[in-house]
């Protein structure tokens, strides 16, 4: 949400689009499915809204998506990984890579840089992008030669893992993979030491907030992560773009902040290029994306409105991100 607002003031001191101030309306979806349906609705049909920038989660954006797509307003998600997002239709866009992607990127990292062959996944059963990412890592990661000692499954509000962190510790693995969001993997990284288990937790971006380190605490330390990009990167812009959250939020940005700030530029720059800003010349515009510059590596939107983008992999260390290796889609 942050990084909408940073966004839309830097558009908006510019003189916003086309001599038109932007207004972002932001409503609480509870973290609830359907509540994200009945908020997209009401943007569309009572606030008329152009665009809509959202979800963060895949589930959230599933619930979303065919409403958005029913009444051809352009969709774009920073970060809902899942693949089906953006099979609901064709006003529906990411500027993330997705789970396929990331689940390779987690896999290979395993199997080269870890040189684990025997992983244990600890999947939330009730997530859309739980489960695809689980599925994916696990696809990945056999194919190159490991193996997935024991699959356990958990709900989303479950705070008791030790059954499965039991029967995980049984198969002895090597790392563990959990696909998670940081308010249930902060409960099981301190619940998993405390069962004496010690290898590595490997995650996705859903593990990237400063609230992990609140609830797992030192239980993390040396855990590691998929994410969109690296506070720590040289870049320019990315430097840029961190002075000048930390001077208007007084806090480094994590990688949602870097995506919503993304994704509302990548969409006021396509609504820049229209005649008329409608919804189908704003789905269009969007659609020629190509090559632009964000703070999360150079984006292109693909024939599946997809982004085609590089992924890092973060180390847990102290109170921290460690900057480990980036993974880009040719490779």
């Amino acid at each position: 949400h942050e990084g909408i607002l940073l966004a839309m003031e830097e558009q908006n001191a510019k003189g916003g689009i086309k001599g038109k101030k932007i207004e972002i309306i932001a409503l609480d979806n509870q973290g609830k499915p359907e509540e994200a349906a009945t908020a997209v609705t009401k943007l569309i049909t009572q606030n008329k809204v152009l665009a809509i920038l959202g979800e963060v989660a895949s589930s959230r954006s599933l619930a979303m998506a065919p409403i958005a797509q029913s009444y051809k307003v352009p969709m774009i998600s920073p970060s809902s990984t899942n693949p089906k997002v953006t099979e609901q239709g064709d006003y529906i866009f990411r500027v993330c890579f997705i789970d396929p992607f990331q689940g390779f990127v987690m896999a290979k990292f395993a199997n080269e840089s870890l040189k684990a062959k025997k992983v244990a996944i600890l999947r939330d059963v009730k997530n859309d992008y739980s489960v695809g990412l689980a599925n994916f890592f696990s696809d990945t990661f056999k194919k190159m030669g490991g193996e997935i000692v024991i699959d356990q499954s958990y709900s989303a509000g479950d705070m008791d893992f030790k059954a499965q962190l039991t029967a995980i510790r049984a198969k002895n693995p090597e790392a563990i993979f959990v696909p998670g969001y940081y308010t249930e993997v902060g409960l099981i990284a301190r619940q998993s030491r405390e069962l004496g288990i010690k290898v590595p937790l490997l995650g996705g971006d859903g593990w990237d907030s400063p609230k992990l380190f609140e609830i797992g605490g030192n239980a993390l330390e040396g855990s590691f992560f998929s994410n969109h990009y690296s506070s720590d990167s040289k870049e320019p812009q990315v430097q840029e773009f961190i002075k000048k959250y930390k001077a208007r939020f007084n806090t480094i940005p994590d990688g949602l902040a870097a995506m919503g700030y993304d994704a509302a530029n990548a969409l006021f720059a396509a609504m820049e290029r229209t005649q008329n800003l409608t919804g189908q010349e704003i789905r269009d515009e969007i659609a020629k994306t190509k090559d632009f510059a964000g703070v999360t590596g150079r984006i292109s939107i693909d024939n599946e409105r997809n982004a085609v983008k590089s992924a890092v992999v973060l180390k847990v260390s102290g109170k921290a991100y460690q900057y480990q290796t980036t993974v880009t889609p040719s490779s």
